[in-house]
């Protein structure tokens, strides 16, 4: 009756969980693209795909990446071995578990007609898919706790995620040994099989089971003679044989059952099987009635991802179907931290110490921005900062094992802040305002927005080039003869991506609370103003002076550009710039 109300309890809050989470898949909105969509629009375009895929050729790209990214997870055995193995022991070992034993009813009893969770080898493989489970956590945990992975981090949702596994398992192996040891647990399955009415019948059973069984007897049984032995035998092969197999074959449940054995009167006393029962249920329970809201979805939702992500191309895709896999990706995000292990502007985190730096933690605040769309200023702050600090490298997203694609879902919250006007970061010489500018297509935009004239405004009153936001900048080297001999060591700035390792590890830029109100710009901003043609706010830079030329910048820079070399060549130029100067005068 209790497990009933358990089980319908739970399969009610799931239901209603699994639906709760569908609906907000189909109405949360990310970026612009179909911020005018609602919730049907949304679900009826998702029916569309569908139905696309399974008509057309993608259906096997969709069975590919089933069967190698979502069963043999293919994308995290690239990245790393040891989380591959751990992975897939808790994956496959939690599944076989749920299939054979959890939902034996519909699945075990239909196909295998002789089953029996108490005979072999069904009692053998619930115990070694579970410890396939302990194994899989103890690396888990060997991982999060004492490897110290570079940026992995631990919140609340990963300890939660950890804990309910551990705790089924667990409680499954303590109710296992205190059922080979309990006296009522024997007696109860003597009355329904064996129906025995004579006592020496039954106390022959009982010696029977307590020497080959393990079973733990209120009564005297160490010195029985063999012929009740024999008599004990043959009711065992008559009545319990087909049912029931020696203990040791589940290893787990028999070593508990020894560590108990001691102690088994007690706990017979206390109903021991009855208080594991309820806790292993109440786990079970529990886990599955708070899936929806907790980590554990990424069961559902990152297959979800992998699929999509592998089948959708953002260029053909309907806006519709992308803001909703973009919905769904926030949830299928693992917490891994594979993305902030590789990411290229991470060293920034050392500095800033904001962890939303680190695309993994930035993936988390962002979740709970779209969800409640208003967080703290101090927050909102900080995300907006982690998110303008990526130099879209996408290397957050190639890596990402969830199919996540990461460079994208920045893009278009940096635009929906732009277009809200909710802008607490400059754009001025920052790589969004360089990759934007060259997206214009993309995000339906113009250099005539106001975005465009706001950055543009930005640039002339700080640097004093015109004195309307309207005019045009003046390009000099651009537009001069005389200073295009420059080489800037080989143009090697043209390969800066603003992942900012020059300015993060720069002594100078330390120095100060606020550098940019003494040097003018930090060196990756006099990369960019490179990139963009705009010389002139190089070549008038403080930076180029105060520069200590320790190298720092350019043996830090994975783009190998030669920050500290091109210093030389700018400051080697305003040098000559004004000795030609004082030449000409009079």
């Amino acid at each position: 009756m209790a497990f009933d109300i358990f089980l319908n309890s739970s399969l009610i809050i799931l239901t209603i969980g699994l639906l709760f989470k569908i609906a907000q898949w189909f109405s949360f909105k990310i970026g612009i693209r179909a911020e005018n969509a609602g919730l049907m629009q949304r679900a009826f375009s998702a029916f569309k795909g569908v139905l696309k895929t399974i008509i057309t050729p993608k259906i096997f790209i969709l069975i590919y990446v089933f069967i190698i990214d979502v069963l043999f997870q293919y994308k995290i055995l690239k990245q790393d071995f040891l989380r591959w193995f751990m992975h897939m022991l808790i994956f496959w070992g939690f599944m076989l578990l749920l299939f054979m034993h959890a939902l034996e009813t519909l699945i075990s009893d239909p196909f295998f007609p002789n089953y029996y969770s108490t005979v072999n080898p069904y009692m053998f493989l619930r115990d070694f898919f579970g410890a396939m489970v302990l194994v899989g956590l103890s690396i888990a945990i060997f991982r999060r706790f004492f490897m110290r992975i570079p940026r992995l981090k631990t919140n609340k949702s990963d300890l939660y995620a950890i804990g309910i596994v551990a705790v089924i398992i667990f409680s499954g192996f303590l109710l296992e040994g205190s059922k080979i040891i309990s006296y009522s647990e024997f007696r109860n399955m003597e009355e329904e099989y064996s129906a025995l009415d004579d006592k020496d019948d039954i106390f022959a059973l009982e010696s029977y089971w307590v020497k080959y069984y393990s079973l733990v007897s209120p009564n005297d049984t160490s010195e029985v003679p063999e012929d009740i032995m024999e008599v004990g035998e043959e009711i065992h092969n008559d009545s319990c044989v087909d049912c029931h197999s020696r203990p040791q074959a589940a290893f787990g449940g028999y070593a508990v059952a020894k560590v108990f054995s001691p102690v088994g009167n007690i706990l017979e006393c206390i109903s021991a099987v009855n208080i594991f029962y309820y806790i292993h249920i109440l786990s079970c329970f529990l886990g599955l009635a708070l899936l929806p809201f907790t980590k554990m979805l990424h069961i559902v939702s990152t297959p979800i991802s992998l699929i999509t992500s592998a089948i959708m191309q953002r260029d053909k895709a309907c806006p519709e179907n992308i803001a909703t896999r973009q919905a769904i990706e926030l949830d299928a995000c693992v917490h891994c931290s594979t993305c902030s292990t590789n990411c290229s502007v991470a060293p920034a985190f050392d500095t800033l110490d904001n962890a939303n730096i680190l695309p993994s933690e930035r993936m988390m605040s962002l979740r709970k921005w779209v969800i409640n769309k208003t967080v703290d200023s101090k927050d909102f702050a900080a995300i907006q900062e982690g998110i303008y600090l990526c130099s879209s490298c996408e290397r957050c997203t190639v890596v990402c094992p969830a199919g996540i694609n990461l460079r994208e879902l920045w893009y278009d919250v940096r635009e929906e802040f732009i277009r809200n006007g909710s802008i607490v970061t400059p754009l001025v010489l920052t790589p969004y305002s360089y990759n934007r500018t060259y997206s214009q297509d993309e995000f339906q935009t113009s250099l005539l927005d106001s975005p465009a004239r706001e950055v543009k405004a930005v640039i002339a009153k700080k640097y004093n080039k015109v004195k309307h936001s309207d005019d045009v900048l003046s390009l000099t080297s651009a537009d001069n003869n005389e200073n295009n001999d420059i080489s800037l060591v080989d143009n090697t700035f043209s390969s800066c991506f603003s992942c900012e390792n020059c300015t993060n590890v720069c002594p100078v830029v330390m120095n100060y609370e606020n550098p940019e109100d003494y040097v003018d710009l930090l060196p990756h901003q006099i990369m960019r103003s490179l990139g963009l043609g705009l010389k002139d706010l190089a070549l008038g830079s403080e930076m180029l002076w105060d520069c200590l030329t320790c190298y720092q910048c350019q043996e830090h820079c994975p783009q190998n550009v030669k920050v500290t070399d091109i210093f030389f060549e700018l400051k080697n130029q305003i040098s000559k710039d004004c000795f030609n100067n004082n030449d000409k005068e009079p």
